[in-house]
C-alpha cells in the first residue's frame, strides 16, 4: 500500500496544545468494525462498555526528563548551547542521543549539562545520531531526573515555566511506574482514579506491561510502498503473572482490550502462533499494517495519530483503512482534539 492512502487534512487549530481537566472528560469516539459505524461519546463512559469478561491491558512506562540543555565546552569554557534527548541506553553512563547542532558535535566533543553532568561525544551513527558517555559524581539516572527536561513532542508549543508547571506532572498516566519512556503512552492519559474504581466495580480485570515508548514511536514512514517500512526496536516486559492472566483470558473467550498502541505491538510482539503471550523482557520491532493478523486485542482504545504514521497505519490495520479515515475525518468535522493531549477513540 502506499502512505498516500493514509494520508487526511487535519486544521492546526484542533491539535490540543492543553490537556483536559479533569482527565476522564475527554471525548471518544466509538468505532464498531464489524458495523462498520461510530458514535461520539465521552471517555467517562469506558466502564460501561466493558464487562466481567474483559481484560484491560495497560502501559505502566514512565516517562523521565531525557532532554538535556547544555553547552559544548571548547579549551574549558562553555561554547554554544546543544541539546541532546536521550533515546537508548548503551552502556552503564553512555547514551544514545538526538543531538543538535549535529554538525558541530564531532567524535570527541566535550559538554556540559545543568552545571553537574559532563559528557563526551563517542560515537556517530549513520542516522546522525550521536553516543554519549557521561560523567558524574553523582547517580547517573538521578541526576537527569535533577536537570532533564520532559521531552513534549514538538506540537505542543510551550515556554520552559509553562513545562515544569504543567507538563511535567501531566504528561504522565497516573499509574507511570517503571521509568524509560520518552514519551507518555498518551491512550492512557484519560484514565482517572474514578474510572478504575468504576471497572473494579464492574470486575472487568486490569493488567500492567511495561513498553517504554521509544523513538520508534515517532519514526516516520519515509519509504512510499509501507511494507517496506522498518521500525526500530523498543523495550518491553511482560511478567509471567500478567502474561497467564493475558493467556487464561483467551483461552476463554474473554475480550483483551489493549490500552493504546504501545501496548498493542508489545502484545502482539509477544505472542506465539496460538495467540499466548510469552512472559520476559523482550523487543518490539513488529511494524503493523494492513494484511497484519492480530492474534492477542480484540479492542483498542486510542488517540488520534499524525497523518501518515505507523500509529494511523496500525490502527487502519485493526479497524480497516476505509473506516479509520472516515471516523478520523468525523472526527475533524465534530472539532475532536487531535494527538498526545488530544480525545481518544475506542475501536471494538
Amino acid at each position: 500500500m502506499h502512505i498516500s492512502e493514509f494520508n487526511f487534512e487535519l486544521p492546526p487549530e484542533l491539535i490540543a496544545q492543553q490537556p483536559i481537566e479533569p482527565r476522564d472528560q475527554a471525548r471518544m469516539l466509538r468505532v464498531r468494525r464489524g458495523e462498520k459505524t461510530w458514535c461520539d461519546s465521552s471517555f467517562a463512559e469506558l466502564p460501561t462498555l466493558l464487562s466481567p469478561n474483559d481484560v484491560l491491558v495497560i502501559n505502566n512506562t514512565r516517562v523521565f526528563p531525557a532532554r538535556l540543555i547544555g553547552h559544548r565546552i571548547l579549551h574549558g569554557q562553555r561554547g554554544a548551547k546543544v541539546e541532546a534527548l536521550l533515546v537508548r541506553a548503551l552502556a552503564e553512563n553512555e547514551w544514545e542521543a538526538m543531538a543538535k547542532p549535529g554538525r558541530a558535535l564531532p567524535i570527541g566533543a566535550q559538554l556540559e549539562f545543568g552545571g553537574r553532568l559532563r559528557g563526551e561525544v563517542t560515537a556517530i551513527f549513520a542516522d546522525g545520531r550521536r553516543a554519549i558517555r557521561f560523567h558524574a559524581d553523582e547517580n547517573l539516572a538521578g541526576l537527569i531526573d535533577q536537570i532533564g527536561n520532559t521531552p513534549l513532542p514538538p506540537y505542543i508549543k510551550r515556554d520552559y515555566a509553562e513545562k515544569v508547571r504543567l507538563d511535567e506532572p501531566r504528561y504522565q498516566t497516573i499509574y507511570a511506574t517503571q521509568r524509560g519512556a520518552i514519551a507518555a503512552p498518551t491512550a492512557g492519559l484519560h484514565f482517572t482514579e474514578r474510572v478504575f474504581t468504576e471497572l473494579n466495580a464492574r470486575g472487568s480485570e486490569v493488567v500492567e506491561i511495561t513498553h517504554h515508548v521509544g523513538a520508534a514511536t515517532f519514526q516516520p514512514v519515509r519509504v512510499e510502498n509501507i511494507e517496506e517500512h522498518k521500525i526500530e526496536a523498543e523495550s518491553f516486559e511482560i511478567s509471567a503473572t500478567a502474561a497467564k492472566i493475558i493467556n487464561a483470558a483467551k483461552q476463554t473467550g474473554k475480550r483483551i482490550i489493549a490500552v493504546g498502541t504501545t501496548t498493542t505491538r508489545a502484545l502482539e510482539s509477544a505472542a506465539d502462533e496460538k495467540g499466548l503471550v510469552q512472559a520476559g523482557p523482550q523487543s518490539a520491532e513488529l511494524f503493523i499494517h494492513p494484511g497484519y493478523r492480530f492474534r492477542v486485542i480484540d479492542a483498542l482504545l486510542t488517540n488520534f495519530h499524525l497523518p501518515q504514521s505507523s500509529l494511523l497505519i496500525l490502527v487502519a490495520a485493526f479497524a480497516g483503512r476505509d473506516l479509520t479515515l472516515d471516523a478520523y475525518q468525523h472526527a475533524v468535522k465534530q472539532g475532536y482534539r487531535f494527538y498526545s493531549y488530544g480525545d481518544c477513540m475506542f475501536i471494538s
